[in-house]
């Protein structure tokens, strides 16, 4: 893969310039322009660096189609929806290739059983979502609650929580957080 062109793509795609990218970063444009010619071959640690002025994830930037204008809004196909679950659960994610998200909106699918981990997730901003079927047992610090099919949610993220289907047919949410956490 060409990292240099690559990373110049993103950059321009993203409307920043050399100067600005390096500023963010703190380093010459100089060393940024050397990465766009191959003439420096950054370590992971240092294009990571690099990318978090962008910004954009060292995934994202090795996965992402530069050829394709697909996705990029405002309406997305099922196929257009990248599914960044883990565990068994699907989170396929509504624009991804949108520029300088300030949401995150996902289509959720929990298989009957799963759950999102032992550990209560936290992190910044707010959430909320719909039940659009099947039955999620929500923990949001010490308050438990089932919610079914048109029952929604909605808290500060950085309260504990924790997701679990306990019904035996998969449960499919609607959600949102802001900031995008993907």
């Amino acid at each position: 893969m060409n990292i240099g062109s690559r990373l110049q793509a993103v950059r321009i795609s993203k409307g920043m310039s050399q100067r600005e990218l390096a500023k963010r970063v703190g380093v010459t444009n100089s060393t940024i322009s050397l990465i766009e010619q191959n003439k420096v071959s950054p370590s992971v640690s240092s294009l990571k660096k690099v990318l978090d002025g962008i910004p954009i994830s060292l995934a994202d930037f090795f996965t992402l189609d530069l050829a394709s204008d697909s996705g990029d809004g405002p309406f997305y196909n099922a196929d257009d929806l990248p599914d960044l679950g883990s565990n068994g659960i699907h989170y396929y994610l509504v624009g991804k290739r949108r520029s300088n998200r300030l949401m995150c909106i996902l289509r959720e699918v929990m298989p009957p059983g799963s759950d999102t981990g032992e550990t209560m997730l936290s992190h910044d901003g707010e959430e909320g979502g719909v039940i659009v079927a099947g039955q999620v047992e929500l923990t949001v610090g010490d308050r438990v609650r089932v919610l079914n099919a048109g029952e929604g949610y909605y808290f500060e993220s950085r309260t504990p929580h924790r997701f679990r289907n306990i019904g035996t047919e998969p449960a499919i949410l609607v959600s949102a957080n802001t900031p995008p956490t993907f």
